[in-house]
């Protein structure tokens, strides 16, 4: 790697993309498009817009075929690699594996893999937006509502996955948190900024997974909507360092999900 990698897009994989803009336009005020983005290719793949203009991601239709293939619903961060081919070679070589092998699209070439404890997460080497070659990506941001605040690793092997991610990725590890008998929630960087964090798997949880916290404008008011729209809440708001409130949840898909933001 040049440089860290950066998480440059987030994608929604779900069977019901309708159901998906109800769910996450009344608990975090995006706009999900009611049809596939032709500029995708042949898939049914649609934006997610966040109320400033920009995007927040994207959502991915898992159809009839990509189920019966094992396909679940689940939220699935993107990052940048200079040379997809390398860096799936790299991760394979330290136990990692590949789901999808590296593929051009439109917008970029693409591999999906998962880290050598089993999660999942695409690696990308973006074709630039025409008029835009300098452009980055803003899907996330530590401070911001409607864009993705948190990135945390659940997994079965801490310090292997902060072995795995520092050295493949170039992200660092300073910090952690103390969670009493489940060990220690470890603050993870991309260069100078806080980007998540790497903790134990808990009870419960069906695998090593990524989670991501989406950032809303007043936790109660998400908590509220999470229910009325058909979310599971999995863990009521829990104060966070800075004052915030975070809460988790499985939208009315079976995706995990979290929320982030003041309680006022």
């Amino acid at each position: 790697m040049s440089k860290p990698a950066n998480i440059i897009w987030y994608e929604l994989m779900t069977p019901d993309p309708a159901g998906a803009a109800t769910f996450y336009g009344a608990v975090v005020g995006w706009t999900i498009a009611s049809h596939a983005d032709p500029a995708v290719g042949g898939m049914d793949y649609r934006m997610i817009g966040r109320s400033d203009g920009g995007n927040a991601g994207g959502v991915l239709a898992l159809n009839a075929d990509m189920l019966a293939g094992g396909a679940r619903p689940l939220w699935i961060g993107y990052l940048e690699v200079d040379d997809v081919d390398a860096a799936v070679d790299a991760i394979k070589a330290d136990g990692g594996a590949v789901q999808i092998p590296a593929t051009d699209l439109p917008v970029g070439r693409i591999a999906m893999v998962t880290d050598p404890q089993g999660a999942p997460f695409y690696i990308m080497d973006p074709i630039p937006p025409l008029g835009a070659p300098e452009g980055t990506s803003d899907v996330f941001s530590m401070t911001e509502p409607q864009r993705i605040r948190w990135n945390e690793l659940a997994t079965s092997d801490p310090d292997a996955a902060v072995a795995f991610y520092t050295k493949h990725f170039g992200w660092g590890q300073e910090g952690e948190m103390p969670m009493g008998e489940l060990g220690a929630y470890r603050f993870i960087q991309r260069g100078e900024v806080g980007i998540g964090a790497v903790m134990p798997l808990m009870e419960g949880m069906p695998g090593s997974m990524w989670s991501y916290y989406i950032g809303v404008d007043n936790i109660d008011r998400a908590h509220a909507a999470v229910t009325a729209n058909g979310g599971t809440i999995t863990s009521e708001p829990m104060e966070i360092p800075g004052g915030e409130y975070a809460l988790n949840a499985i939208d009315p898909q079976g995706a995990h999900v979290g929320f982030v933001g003041p309680r006022n």
